[in-house]
């Protein structure tokens, strides 16, 4: 999942840090979100109260380690996938690990 993630910015579909995603949310631009399991409780919280109100998907896992090597960048606790495909084969990979585990 890590490894599409990283396609899907290189891409130029993906909006990072919580500010951006917050604004994109409210907007109607985001497809799928994703939270650092790290993430504060403050930051989880608002996030699973927008993904509620705007019926966007949200996954909350992996450390902002893990989100942010699978970026090339440093620890990343707030992701947005934009492009409404890229979010949809996100989400069947995400539910196949799931299952597996």
């Amino acid at each position: 999942m890590l490894s599409f993630l990283g396609l899907t910015r290189k891409s130029g579909n993906l909006i990072l840090g919580y500010n951006k995603n917050e604004e994109a949310v409210k907007t109607g631009k985001i497809s799928l979100m994703i939270v650092s399991k790290e993430a504060s409780e403050n930051t989880k919280d608002k996030f699973k109260s927008y993904s509620e109100k705007y019926h966007v998907p949200l996954i909350e896992d992996f450390t902002p380690d893990e989100l942010g090597y699978a970026l090339g960048l440093e620890g990343i606790a707030v992701v947005g996938v934009t492009k409404k495909s890229m979010a949809k084969k996100l989400q069947e990979i995400y539910s196949s690990i799931q299952e597996e585990e």
